[in-house]
Order: C-alpha cells, then sequence, then structure tokens
C-alpha cells in the first residue's frame, strides 16, 4: 500500500502563508459565508479569533473551533484544507481526534457498570484470564479506566516519527499489544500511582468486548453514536485513510533528501490506538457528544461522578497529584474546573472541554505540524487559554 508523499518546498509553504484566516459567525443556525466576522460573539470570541488567524503557520495549518453552553455560542475556522492548492479549511470537516477516543471507551464501559455487566472493583484478569497474567491479577477495571493500573506501555517498532511513518501501515492486534506489555514488570502497584498510558483503554476495549459477545465499535456506535446522532463519528479499523470531507494533517520530520520539512501524514493507521485513540470526528458531533455528556444523557446516574473523580495519587512521572478521573482530565484555568480530553495522532491534535455546569464548552481540531510532540501544540494551546483563561 503507498501513500501520497508531500516533500514541501519553503515556496509552497509561502504560499499557503498567504490565504487568510475563514471565519464564521456565532449562530444556532446553518453558518453564514466563511468570510463573514463573527457576530453577536461572547467575550471569549475576539481572543479565539485571535488564537487561529494568521494559519496556516509554522506549528498547524488549519483549525476548528466551536465554543457552546449557556454563556454563549462562538464558531470559527481558520488555514487551508491543503498547503498545495492552499484553498480554506473545511470547517465541517473529519479529523483523527486521538484519545478523546477514551471519552468514548469510558462511557460505554460506565453504562455496562449501571447493568451490572461489568464490576468496576473486579480485576480484568477475572473477565480476561487467558490474557492478562497473575502478576496483573489485582489490576481492578476501575484502575484501567483511571490510569492507576501500573501497566507499562506495549512496544512498537521505531521511537522516531520517521520511523513511525515507515511503520504507518502495520496492523496492531489489542491482543498483541497487552501481551507485550504484561510480558514486563509493573511500573508501580495498582492503585499506588498515577502514569497516563493508553494500554488501560485497550484492555478496556477487550473487556468490553468480552461482556457484551460484540465488537467494541458496534457497542460504542449502539450506545453514543446512534443515540445521539453523531453521523460523522466512526472508528477506521484498519482503514488508513479518513473517509469524507477532511483537512490534510502534515508533520515535521526528516525528509527523503535529508532535511526537515513537513510531509502529508493524512493517510496513516491508526490500529496502534483503538479503543485508546482511533476515533475520527468533527466539531459539531463532537460538541454535541460533550453537551450530552456533561448533561448526564450518556452515563446516566451516580457512575457519571466517576468521570468527575481524580484517584488521591501522585503522577508517576511528575510526583504530582493525579490530574486523571475515568475518561477525562482536569486543569484549573481562568480560575475554574475546567474538566475535557486531548488527544494527537500524526498531523492532527483535537480536545472536548467544558466546565462541570456546562456553562462554557469547547471543541476543537487542529491540523497541527507537532502532534504527539513533548508539549502542546501552541495554537492548541492558545485556543484552550483564549476559551477559558490561563492555568
Amino acid at each position: 500500500m503507498k501513500t501520497r508523499t508531500s516533500l514541501l518546498t519553503a515556496a509552497v509553504l509561502v504560499a499557503g502563508l498567504a490565504v487568510g484566516p475563514s471565519v464564521l459567525p456565532a449562530a444556532a443556525s446553518a453558518p453564514a459565508a466563511p468570510t463573514a466576522a463573527p457576530t453577536a460573539a461572547p467575550s471569549p470570541g475576539p481572543a479565539l479569533e485571535a488564537a487561529i488567524a494568521g494559519l496556516p503557520r509554522a506549528d498547524a495549518t488549519a483549525a476548528l473551533v466551536r465554543l457552546g453552553g449557556k454563556e454563549g455560542v462562538w464558531r470559527g475556522s481558520s488555514g487551508v484544507h491543503d498547503l498545495e492548492t492552499g484553498r480554506p479549511a473545511d470547517p465541517a470537516a473529519r479529523f483523527r481526534a486521538g484519545s478523546v477516543t477514551k471519552v468514548f471507551t469510558a462511557a460505554v464501559a460506565l453504562q455496562l457498570a449501571r447493568e451490572g455487566r461489568l464490576d468496576l472493583d473486579r480485576s480484568a484478569r477475572s473477565y480476561l484470564p487467558e490474557l492478562i497474567p497473575a502478576s496483573y491479577g489485582r489490576v481492578t477495571v476501575r484502575q484501567l479506566l483511571n490510569h492507576t493500573h501500573g501497566i507499562p506501555a506495549p512496544d512498537f517498532p521505531g521511537t522516531t516519527v520517521e520511523e513511525a511513518y515507515a511503520n504507518r501501515f502495520q496492523v496492531h492486534a489489542p491482543e498483541d499489544m497487552v501481551r507485550s506489555a504484561t510480558s514486563k514488570k509493573p511500573e508501580f502497584a495498582p492503585g499506588e500511582r498515577q502514569h497516563y498510558l493508553n494500554i488501560g483503554y485497550t484492555v478496556t476495549g477487550l473487556l468490553i468486548e468480552r461482556v457484551t459477545h460484540d465488537s467494541y465499535e458496534r457497542q460504542v456506535a449502539r450506545r453514543v453514536l446512534g443515540p445521539l446522532g453523531l453521523r460523522d463519528t466512526y472508528f477506521p479499523g484498519t482503514n488508513p485513510r479518513i473517509t469524507g470531507p477532511h483537512n490534510h494533517g502534515y508533520q515535521t520530520m526528516r525528509l527523503d533528501d535529508g532535511t526537515t520539512g513537513l510531509r502529508d501524514v493524512s493517510v496513516w493507521g491508526s490500529t496502534d490506538g483503538w479503543a485508546a485513540g482511533d476515533v475520527i470526528s468533527t466539531t459539531a458531533d463532537l460538541e454535541r457528544f460533550t453537551g450530552a455528556l456533561f448533561k448526564g444523557r450518556v452515563v446516566r446516574g451516580p457512575l457519571l461522578e466517576e468521570m468527575f473523580t481524580l484517584p488521591e495519587v501522585t503522577d508517576f512521572g511528575t510526583g504530582e497529584p493525579a490530574a486523571y478521573s475515568v475518561g477525562l482530565s482536569m486543569k484549573v484555568l481562568g480560575g475554574r474546573e475546567v474538566w475535557g480530553k486531548t488527544g494527537g495522532r500524526w498531523g492532527y491534535n483535537a480536545a472536548i472541554a467544558s466546565t462541570r455546569d456546562g456553562s462554557r464548552t469547547l471543541v476543537y481540531g487542529v491540523t497541527s505540524t507537532d502532534a504527539k510532540g513533548q508539549g502542546m501544540n501552541r495554537t492548541a494551546e492558545s485556543i484552550m487559554v483564549a476559551a477559558y483563561g490561563r492555568p
């Protein structure tokens, strides 16, 4: 299988930069022409417009943003669909949402817990005895979901973005990833620390399949996507392409001629993420999902509080207090708690966020050139700060 490789010269990038932002007005009805300025925007509107102005630039080629909630509505898009043509970014485009997938996975697991089909305090090994070894026999379902399980990450070929690109079409079976991870020693005793990794959600996806006798993807579709009408959200499986309208993603890496530049990475397999990171969606769908989740329409009853409860442990790497709950994470921005989830796949960053009362929600999709980097993408960070304020 081959994918189109784009070796971008400085001249092409400069041509892309000449395309200005396309900002949509704040409106609950159909969007107006992309050249119009936002009207009746809430107070973060000007800051959000500034945050996404001037795309494409070094760190991102496009940004799609939706602000909602009781405090007002703002919608905007900026940048280009692709650097070759320079045409404006499609505000309704699909994109890889990465670890936002974990919120869908957690929601289904909590639904199953409410139905009595999955016990959060029961060991994962009791459900998957042939896969989870005795050395991880004490890990509970809840610990998988809040990243306090102590299972290390599985091994993948290569350690650099260039090596990952060379292996972008490799198919990873979830069972093999679990075997790779659990063949190693635990990082810590279950429940003692927190380490944010994908592997807990890979195991959770397999638990969902075991107790429902159905595929993970069908269960999410039946329980979440269908009831909420999320028609542009789907799981790609082994297909490395984004089906339907989408803006191209680019990643900074070493090119074939030895120079460093941008490569089109829109076509890239995501089986390594699976139930932890392979969902493809739109800002409209993710906004609807976020609103329904925080209103208790996805996870009903007391179990919703699992998503807003941080374990009383410290982070494995930093020693700071735990920041991840079941499915979500929490950060204090602008003096108030903001709950949500970010995600990153090569060429794409995404996030959903909301205050606990749903008064201000945020969804963005950014085609970032440094996705999966050490720090937060600059455009994505600017959007978050514009919406909620600084930490």
